[in-house]
């Protein structure tokens, strides 16, 4: 029986290989869920570059956030990623939540993404 972390990366593994076949050349906008914060970043995988990112740890957010690890701050993250990612020339992206399912804190960061520009 495989561990925990071996499941999750597992799982991670299998979303991001179904990724890969419909991607056709865009970037995707990966995210990070951990107890206490989460991350999203825009990431080139043909170029191996970061475009954009944000998580609950940056300055701009830090102060407005009562806590990192709830629903409206994932939103905030989302709409954060989403503005830097116009910035950088980013409109279209695939959307990778690695082994998380799309519920809560997860979904909350996509569909503020959504509203700050980004398609998927």
């Amino acid at each position: 029986m495989a561990s925990r972390k071996e499941a999750l990366a597992r799982r991670a593994n299998r979303v991001r290989r179904q990724l890969k076949s419909v991607a056709n050349g865009r970037p995707r906008l990966s995210v990070h869920r951990s107890s206490k914060n989460i991350y999203a970043q825009v990431i080139d995988d043909v170029a191996g570059k970061t475009l954009a990112s944000a998580s609950t740890l940056d300055k701009d957010l830090r102060g407005s956030l009562k806590t990192g690890a709830d629903t409206a701050a994932a939103a905030l993250v989302g709409k954060l990623v989403a503005e830097r990612a116009s910035k950088a020339g980013v409109k279209e992206v695939v959307f990778d939540r690695g082994a998380f399912i799309y519920h809560g804190r997860i979904k909350a960061l996509a569909e503020a993404a959504r509203e700050g520009g980004l398609s998927f």
